[in-house]
């Protein structure tokens, strides 16, 4: 009996949802409410790029080489270090016929659905992938469950420009959903104090779209926080906050004196979107009492959070970006058109790698 979570794929340990598990079954046959996507591109999430890129000294070879014993060992691309994978782009090969996810043969799709949960197969050795970037070219396919969801790839848009802003488009989502209701709350007061908002690691993927996305959503004042120059430059020139600070998100104190001095008060909203462990504090610290703190981060330790915000007496609600809001494929993309400088650092971004 096949599952529309994935149940039936799941190796060992028996019991556990398809992301939990250690290894999948990734074999080709499909189940009538699954699909088979033929993969031409993964995007590794930025954590678990970091962290291999780390780890092998940016030996692009023995990043390679990793990632593909963790695919062939598990039957999915889930970094055994930060726990997170990414998602792929590819064109669908097979459809089943009780599938429910109205993909038709032929289409091509990005899965919105993390790595780590996806059997997957790689065919070519990763022989186009000097190990260096993000994202990865390779021959394969992967299998999507009843319960998956993906987005058939707009054909305005480079593939792999709308790989990489798929990758992220849970965060500008959640992002415009929390700071809406922040801007209808004070309205509703009758105050007059705007939306403050952070935004930790302004010039990346997710916090590029954040930023967007807050002022799209009413907030009355932005920051983006980035550490280096490079960085500060980059996003003063994408004009997609009304401020930009610089700091080491990994000092609480001088996150916090960043943030408010930008600001000229705490922030309502902070939003965490760097692939570094260590920011949950200075998060805390930079968000006023009632304010929120997003972690989008899979390199967020959540013991760290909670203990952190108790042992501040800090009263601020926190959140996991767990990557889906409905819509999210849409109001991303739909960003990425609408906002030059987003666009700008995105495609900046693309030719580096």
């Amino acid at each position: 009996m096949t599952s529309p979570v994935g149940l039936h794929r799941v190796v060992e340990p028996a019991g556990v949802l398809p992301q939990a598990a250690w290894r999948l079954d990734a074999s080709a046959e499909i189940a009538p409410n699954e699909v088979r996507i033929r993969v031409e591109r993964l995007n590794l999430d930025a954590a678990s790029f970091r962290q291999l890129s780390v780890k092998h000294g940016g030996d692009g070879d023995a990043v390679r080489a990793e990632v593909l014993d963790i695919i062939a060992t598990r039957g999915k691309m889930q970094n055994p270090v930060t726990g997170s994978g990414g998602m792929l782009i590819g064109t669908v090969e097979e459809a089943g016929r009780r599938s429910p996810l109205g993909l038709a043969v032929g289409d091509r799709v990005a899965t919105l659905v993390s790595l780590t949960l996806t059997p997957l197969v790689v065919t070519d050795g990763l022989a186009r992938w000097d190990g260096r970037s993000e994202q990865v070219p390779c021959e394969g396919w992967a299998i999507l469950f009843a319960r998956s969801v993906a987005a058939v790839l707009p054909t305005d848009l480079d593939p792999q420009l709308s790989l990489a802003v798929l990758d992220v488009c849970g965060a500008p989502a959640l992002t415009s959903r929390v700071v809406s209701q922040y801007v209808a709350q004070r309205s509703a007061e009758g105050g007059d104090r705007p939306v403050a908002v952070a935004v930790v690691g302004g010039a990346g993927k997710s916090g590029s779209l954040s930023l967007a996305a807050a002022r799209r959503a009413g907030a009355g004042r932005t920051v983006g926080v980035v550490p280096v120059v490079g960085e500060r430059d980059a996003l003063v020139a994408a004009g997609v906050a009304d401020a930009v600070a610089m700091a080491d998100a990994r000092d609480p104190v001088a996150l916090s004196t960043a943030v408010t001095s930008a600001l000229g008060v705490p922030a309502d909203v902070t939003v965490v979107c760097v692939d570094v462990p260590g920011c949950e504090h200075g998060a805390v610290l930079a968000t006023a009492d009632g304010g929120t703190v997003i972690f989008f981060s899979m390199a967020t330790s959540f013991a760290a959070a909670a203990l952190g915000a108790e042992g501040l007496a800090a009263d601020v609600t926190m959140l996991v970006g767990n990557g889906y809001v409905p819509g999210h494929a849409e109001l991303a993309l739909g960003l990425l058109r609408g906002e030059p400088g987003v666009r700008g650092l995105f495609e900046a971004r693309l030719a580096a790698d």
